[in-house]
């Protein structure tokens, strides 16, 4: 990690256009209740756009891909429905640098309203080192069965 050049208010900007695909239903389409949700913009699909804000926000500044983050908290809003169709603009800041622990503000609007805000936390990690960790926790499983 570059960590003299990564710095708190670090602030990057993504634009990403909502498609259907990306709407409640979609989220998960083996769940009915889903199916019947209005088709709108879906939570868990907006934290994933988050993330990826995040994430793209602060590659330049890790070893990718052998430093990679992942995420560790996030407490958002999301207080506006979003339609396919409309492009949403994640704006997100680095608030606070802990160690590996990155804190992050954002705040998305749909090009009408503000849809989110809230705060987002990332850990950076080695890569080949987590992965490990997590195939040694799921053969700890496998092993169980």
């Amino acid at each position: 990690m570059d960590s003299s050049a990564l710095k708190p208010s670090l602030f990057y900007e993504f634009k990403f256009k909502i498609s259907e695909n990306k709407t409640v239903p979609f989220l998960y389409p083996k769940s009915s209740e889903f199916q019947v949700m209005p088709k709108v913009f879906a939570t868990g699909f907006m934290v994933g756009l988050f993330e990826w804000t995040c994430i793209q926000a602060i590659n330049p500044y890790l070893d990718w891909p052998s430093e990679q983050t992942v995420g560790t908290d996030v407490k958002l809003s999301h207080s506006a429905a979003t339609p396919p169709g409309l492009i949403v603009t994640v704006k997100i800041k680095v608030e606070k640098i802990e160690g590996r622990k990155l804190t992050f503000s954002i705040i998305a609007d749909d090009g009408v309203e503000k849809i989110s805000e809230g705060t987002h936390e990332r850990f950076i990690i080695d890569a080949a080192k987590f992965n490990a960790k997590a195939e040694a926790k799921a053969e700890s499983v496998r092993n169980t069965i």
